[in-house]
């Protein structure tokens, strides 16, 4: 009977043993996947980004300022202003470099933003109490409201008091635009709502809602550039868009508006809200100065400081330490997570193919291709990029491929979740009944927000792996379930005590999201 007992028992062991085996595998390149995803965002950490930018050379007496290869003599003329959600940090950091030098500034920061900062331990993302920069809150949830108005006003006027021997320092991160509003008068911060969600409610595109909105601003398209004037701006700037348009960037306070007024009214015209909407708008619309193709202000000098390129070059650099063949392949990614998905799950299995000499590679490759196509990724160069990895396959034995960017998902249901979280989830079900293709390769799939924060949750993203749907209705949980509820994260914190989940707490920075597609060729042995 024991004998008997052994024998129904082997099949359950020897899965036990798989799985323990796997278990340890994808423990191992989670690891890598974390190490490779932290190394990205610490390359756009507020300290790091301002120490690369930002130096004073103190002389026998004189000091000056160093920063995007240009000087400028400091004199007690240094002033600092900011607005974003990475600002707070920037600001500490460059108070820091400046000391002494720094005579009045003002930042404008999401309600919460200090406190939670400071709960998450990032000390030195804080300004001290009583110092020479005022923090003001105000945006909360990113909704313009009157305490982001009053600190947009202090802004202004700081701005318009500055002297040709003056210089600047405007520091500006994602989240900045809802930070600065300042409607040109007569308009108050209603009837630029109104007139916006008219628009947005008729089909209007978010670039022609942004033209409305820099056209109707006191600061934004250039505004807080001409309230400067004749000083010397400064602008450093942290992008969380794609393409990392300086005019996208909390709507372009230091550059000049790339619309006229007769293009701003023509959107009007086309959405039915020309003579419509009041006249206080068009009259804001034509007294804005005429700049459609002006060339950059001369007395601003705008340093882009931080991007989603600059951190995946950190990733790039870290996966190769770790022993991977690194591809760099796309900042751009987005869209739908639909085909994000399928297109991420597609690239494992040509890169499993490749490394394995799979008879199958040939037909793969043509589909990614056809896919890769159909989604317009900005520099993807995907068939060059497949040759490097053949040419190097016999060596290599692991790739990791970096893309970043910021898709977008559609909410169903009423659980938890974020679009990282999603994606990770979506690119396994993608997975689910083709694992044994990839049965020659260890293979994880990692996307996070290097913000530390995926939709109104406390993870940044979340992993996954291609036995993770298997393994999960083992457990009795259903992936298609959870992402027809939009219930990600309940997914992720269920399945295995949610040790698949990417927990970063908050940064302190904004580049967008990362995604880390690690492939390596399955040892030999046991």
């Amino acid at each position: 009977m024991g004998r008997i007992l052994r024998l129904l028992n082997t099949p359950r062991l020897l899965l036990r043993r798989y799985h323990g085996t796997v278990g340890k595998k994808m423990a191992a390149l989670q690891d890598d996947a974390h190490q490779i995803f932290r190394s990205a965002v610490s390359a756009v950490l507020p300290p790091r980004m301002l120490q690369r930018a930002l130096a004073v050379k103190e002389g026998a007496g004189s000091a000056t300022l160093e920063c995007g290869g240009r000087e400028f003599r400091l004199d007690g003329n240094l002033y600092l202003v900011g607005f974003g959600k990475a600002v707070l940090g920037m600001a500490a950091e460059a108070e820091r470099i400046v000391g002494r030098h720094l005579v009045r500034g003002v930042v404008s920061i999401p309600r919460g933003m200090e406190e939670s900062l400071r709960r998450a331990g990032k000390r030195d993302m804080l300004l001290p109490p009583g110092g020479r920069v005022l923090v003001m809150e105000g945006a909360a949830n990113n909704m313009v409201d009157e305490a982001a108005a009053r600190a947009a006003g202090e802004i202004r006027e700081l701005a318009e008091r500055l002297q040709e021997s003056d210089i600047l320092l405007v520091l500006i991160s994602g989240g900045g635009s809802a930070l600065l509003p300042a409607p040109v008068p007569p308009l108050t911060l209603q009837d630029k709502q109104n007139i916006t969600q008219q628009m947005a409610l008729r089909g209007a595109t978010i670039q022609e809602l942004n033209a409305i909105r820099r056209a109707l601003s006191q600061l934004k398209g250039g505004g807080l550039a001409r309230a400067a004037y004749p000083a010397q701006v400064v602008g450093l700037i942290l992008s969380d868009v794609i393409g990392d348009d300086l005019q996208v960037i909390a709507s372009g306070p230091t550059v000049p508006g790339a619309h006229s007024a007769e293009d701003c009214l023509r959107i009007l015209e086309r959405y039915g809200l020309r003579g419509a909407a009041p006249g206080a708008v068009e009259d804001a619309i034509t007294s804005r100065p005429g700049e459609e193709g002006a060339a950059p202000f001369p007395h601003v000098h705008n340093i882009l400081i931080g991007s989603n390129q600059i951190a995946l070059r950190e990733a790039e650099r870290e996966s190769q330490k770790l022993g991977y063949l690194p591809l760099l392949l796309s900042a751009a990614v987005s869209g739908d997570v639909a085909p994000v998905s399928r297109f991420f799950a597609l690239l494992a299995r040509v890169v499993c193919s490749i490394l394995t000499s799979d008879p199958e590679q040939a037909h793969l490759e043509r589909e990614i291709l056809l896919l890769a196509s159909t989604m317009a990724l900005p520099g993807l160069r995907l068939a060059q990029r497949l040759q490097e990895v053949k040419e190097n396959a016999g060596k290599a034995g692991a790739v990791c491929a970096l893309f970043g960017g910021e898709i977008t998902v559609q909410v169903r249901g009423k659980g938890k979740g974020g679009r990282n979280q999603e994606l990770a989830l979506r690119v396994a079900e993608e997975w689910h009944g083709s694992s044994a293709a990839m049965a020659g390769c260890e293979v994880l799939f990692l996307s996070g927000g290097t913000d530390g924060q995926d939709g109104p949750t406390d993870a940044a993203g979340a992993s996954s792996y291609p036995g993770l749907v298997a393994q999960a209705a083992e457990g009795g949980l259903d992936t298609g379930r959870s992402l027809n509820a939009s219930d990600s994260n309940g997914f992720f914190r269920q399945f295995q005590n949610g040790r698949h989940l990417l927990v970063t707490g908050l940064t302190g920075t904004n580049v967008m999201d990362v995604q880390v597609l690690l492939v390596r060729r399955q040892a030999e042995g046991p």
